[in-house]
C-alpha cells in the first residue's frame, strides 16, 4: 500500500470529494498544505467550501478530472471499478488509497487517536465527546460524520496530539484504523448488502478491538449480547458501560424534564459520582453519553468538564433535529434507518412535548428493507400515525420484491394508523391538512426525506 508521509505534502485527487468523511480529509490536507483536488457528482455547500479553501473541484465523474501533477488518488466505497475517472486513474498507474486506508494512516499522525465505532450512535457520540474534548480545552482534531455547531462543521483541525473519528463498519473500513482508543456502542444487523449475517458482523468487530494496543482502551457497552466474545484475550485495558450501576460506567434514575431532555445519575464502578444534565432527548443518548464519559475519563478529563461539555451538546445535523413550526406543529428531523435506530427516536418522542406524532419514514435501501421487514414493522408502530414514503434506493437497482406500501399495509395490521403515497408533494399535502396544533411531526431515514418538513416550513 502507498504510504503518505505527511511531513511532505503532495498533490492528492479526492473521487467523491463531497462525502461527509472525504470533505473533512480533504479539509485536513489542505490545512496541512496538501494540493487537494477532487469531483462529485453535484455542488454541495461542502464542496464549495473546499473549493474556497483552495481544493480544486471537478463536478461529474469523467477521466478528464486526472489532470497532471496528480500523486496519488483516495475513492469511497461507494467508487465501483467501472466509474470513468477511477478507470483513469488506474490506467496512468497512479496510487490509489480507499478513503477508510487514508483515514488510517492520518491517525498515525496522532499520540491518541480515538475511534467511534457501533451500528448506531456513532456521529452523536463523536458529538458529545468533541464537545467535552473543546470544554477542557484539549485543542483535538476532529472528524465527524456530521455538521457540529461547535466546530463549524464536520471537521476541526487542532494543535494537540488528540485525533477524534467515526470508525465505520461498512465494508470493513474500519479495520484500516489505527486506534489508541477504541469505542464500541452496539453491534446489530446492518448493511446486508455487504455482510453476511450477524456473525459476521460480529466477526468484523471482534477484529476491530484487536486493533487496540496493549497500551490503548476500548470503551465498550457492556449490554452488547455475548460480549466475551468480542473482548476475550485483549491485551489493553477494557472498561464497560451501560444503562445500569453494574458495569465500570454506569446511569442511573434516568429522569426526562418538560421538554424531553435526559438527566441521570453517573457512576464509576457502582459509586456515585455526579448528576449529569444532558440537552438532547432520550435513553439512547443518556448511553451515548456514558461511553464519551468513560473515555473522557480514560483522558483524565475532570468530570466537571465532561458534564459541562455534555449540556453544551444540543445535536448535530438530521439528529431529532429541529427544524421549525408550521400551523403550530412542530418538525422535527432524524436521520434513524435502522429499526433499532428508528424505535430509540420515537420512544424519545414521547417525552417530548406533543398532542400526537405523525412519523414520515423513508426506507433506506431494499436490502435493508427486505433483511429487517419484521424489525422495521414492529419499530414503526411506536408512532400514532405513520407515514412511509418510496424506498430510497442509494446504490442499490433490485427492488428485491419489497416495498413500502407492503410496509405500511404490515404495520397497519399492528393496529398502527399508517399511510403510503407515492410522492413527497402528496406526503406534503396530506401532514398539512391532517396534522393538528400541537402535533409532533418526524421526518425520519437516511434519504432525502428532511426535504419534505423544509418544503412544508417554507408553504
Amino acid at each position: 500500500m502507498y504510504k503518505i508521509n505527511f511531513r511532505q505534502p503532495i498533490h492528492i485527487h479526492f473521487i467523491g470529494i463531497g462525502g461527509i468523511s472525504m470533505s473533512g480529509l480533504a479539509e485536513i490536507l489542505l490545512k496541512e498544505g496538501f494540493t487537494v483536488s477532487g469531483s462529485d457528482n453535484k455542488k454541495s455547500p461542502l464542496t464549495e467550501s473546499l473549493s474556497e479553501a483552495g481544493a480544486t473541484v471537478f463536478y461529474g465523474q469523467k477521466a478528464s478530472n486526472i489532470i497532471a501533477g496528480i500523486d496519488v488518488i483516495v475513492y469511497t466505497a461507494a467508487i465501483h471499478g467501472d466509474n470513468e475517472e477511477f478507470q483513469a486513474a488506474k490506467n496512468k498507474g497512479l496510487p490509489m488509497l480507499s478513503r477508510a486506508e487514508l483515514l488510517g494512516q492520518l491517525m498515525t499522525n496522532y499520540r491518541i487517536p480515538i475511534a467511534v465505532s457501533g451500528t448506531h450512535g456513532k456521529t452523536t457520540t463523536t458529538s458529545m465527546l468533541s464537545h467535552i474534548l473543546l470544554a477542557g480545552d484539549m485543542d483535538p482534531t476532529i472528524s465527524v460524520g456530521g455538521i457540529l455547531k461547535a466546530i463549524g462543521g464536520n471537521i476541526r483541525v487542532g494543535g494537540s496530539d488528540i485525533f477524534l473519528t467515526e470508525a465505520c463498519e461498512y465494508t470493513n473500513s474500519f479495520l484500516h484504523f489505527f486506534p489508541k482508543i477504541s469505542v464500541i456502542l452496539n453491534i446489530d444487523e446492518d448493511h446486508l448488502d455487504f455482510f453476511k449475517d450477524l456473525d459476521d458482523i460480529r466477526h468484523s468487530f471482534r477484529e476491530f478491538a484487536k486493533l487496540v494496543p496493549s497500551d490503548g482502551c476500548l470503551v465498550i457497552s457492556g449490554e452488547i449480547s455475548h460480549l466475551e466474545e468480542i473482548i476475550r484475550g485483549l491485551p489493553c485495558k477494557i472498561v464497560t458501560y451501560g444503562c445500569n450501576n453494574f458495569l465500570d460506567y454506569g446511569a442511573v434514575n434516568i429522569m426526562h424534564n418538560e421538554l424531553g431532555e435526559a438527566s441521570f445519575d453517573f457512576t464509576k464502578n457502582g459509586t456515585f459520582v455526579e448528576r449529569i444534565s444532558l440537552s438532547v432527548s432520550g435513553d439512547h443518548n443518556v448511553s451515548n453519553a456514558l461511553a464519551a464519559l468513560a473515555v473522557a475519563d480514560c483522558l483524565n478529563v475532570p468530570v466537571a468538564v465532561s458534564k459541562k461539555g455534555l449540556k453544551e451538546f444540543t445535536g448535530t445535523n438530521r439528529r431529532f433535529e429541529y427544524k421549525g413550526d408550521v400551523n403550530g406543529v412542530t418538525v422535527i428531523d432524524d436521520y434513524a434507518h435502522h429499526p433499532t435506530e428508528i424505535k430509540a427516536s420515537l420512544m424519545a418522542a414521547k417525552n417530548y412535548p406533543h398532542r400526537e406524532i405523525w412519523c414520515v419514514f423513508q426506507p433506506h435501501t431494499y436490502t435493508r428493507t427486505k433483511a429487517l421487514f419484521t424489525e422495521f414493522t414492529e419499530a414503526l408502530a411506536h408512532t400514532d400515525h405513520l407515514i412511509l414514503a418510496d424506498i430510497y434506493a442509494a446504490r442499490e437497482t433490485d427492488t428485491l420484491g419489497v416495498s413500502s406500501e407492503a410496509l405500511a399495509d404490515a404495520v397497519k395490521e399492528k393496529g398502527c394508523d399508517a399511510y403510503y403515497f407515492d410522492s413527497f408533494e402528496k406526503i406534503e399535502a396530506f401532514c398539512l391538512e391532517n396534522c393538528r396544533k400541537g402535533d409532533l411531526l418526524i421526518t425520519m431515514g437516511a434519504g432525502d426525506v428532511v426535504n419534505i418538513g423544509e418544503n412544508m416550513l417554507g408553504k
